[in-house]
């Protein structure tokens, strides 16, 4: 996840910036599935939206990744003819 790593960067650079702090908020929100203001991104400097942007992009990316495991995860565990390759 190249995104995180950025926005990591980022908050160290720049840690009382208003964008880091909802680039911060963002990011926890995306880890905890929990609700973020999208208006908020609007008051995010250039640099800052670019970054949240790819962050929503890797995060979206690895809820796809992760789905595709548990649905081979019931697959094969769940529904033993296929896991025999019957």
């Amino acid at each position: 996840m190249n995104a995180i790593k950025e926005v990591r960067k980022y908050l160290l650079k720049k840690p009382g910036s208003p964008s880091s702090h909802i680039l911060a908020r963002l990011t926890s929100a995306l880890a905890e599935e929990t609700e973020f203001p999208l208006g908020d991104l609007y008051s995010l400097e250039a640099e800052a939206f670019e970054l949240a942007i790819e962050l929503m992009k890797d995060w979206r990316l690895d809820r796809y990744y992760a789905a595709r495991i548990k649905l081979f995860d019931v697959v094969l565990n769940e529904i033993p003819e296929y896991a025999d390759g019957a």
